[in-house]
């Protein structure tokens, strides 16, 4: 019974070479709890520890289900012409509301700030935002809630 377990343990992260292909196709995810409150600065502290360990500012899309991003909110400020052509741009991270996710183009990490809304924000902008994750999706906000739309064990 021991020899189950290790060959198991030894089966995952061998050498798998042909199923890298299908690899990329599934984003990793990762969950960071907080509450809706804190789902904001946990996603920012995210965003500053991708940054931190080389990731290109380009490569990063932050989502907020609730209140938009203060970013966001200041660049909407200037019209949506020129907000747009910042994500065009593709130079920086780029931070949407839920309801523009649609819009917004695939990068290779998307943060997912579950910082209030309707829950059936979260249940339309959670799948989707896995769908424009090209490598990783980070959820920040309620472990149960999130659990629930994409999937136990996340």
């Amino acid at each position: 019974m021991q020899r189950a377990p290790h060959d198991t343990a030894v089966a995952k992260p061998g050498p798998s070479a042909p199923a890298a292909p299908t690899a990329p196709s599934t984003p990793q995810i990762q969950l960071i709890p907080a509450s809706a409150e804190g789902a904001l600065d946990a996603a920012e502290e995210a965003v500053d520890l991708l940054l931190d360990s080389g990731r290109v500012p380009g490569e990063v899309l932050v989502i907020t289900t609730g209140e938009p991003h203060p970013w966001a909110a200041h660049e909407l400020s200037f019209g949506e012409a020129a907000y747009w052509a910042q994500h065009d741009a593709g130079d920086d991270v780029f931070y949407a509301d839920a309801s523009a996710l649609g819009r917004a183009a695939s990068r290779p990490v998307v943060v997912v700030a579950v910082n209030g809304g309707p829950d059936a924000t979260a249940a339309t902008a959670l799948p989707l935002a896995l769908r424009r994750a090209g490598t990783l999706l980070i959820v920040c906000g309620d472990p149960q809630q999130i659990n629930s739309v994409l999937g136990a064990g996340v």
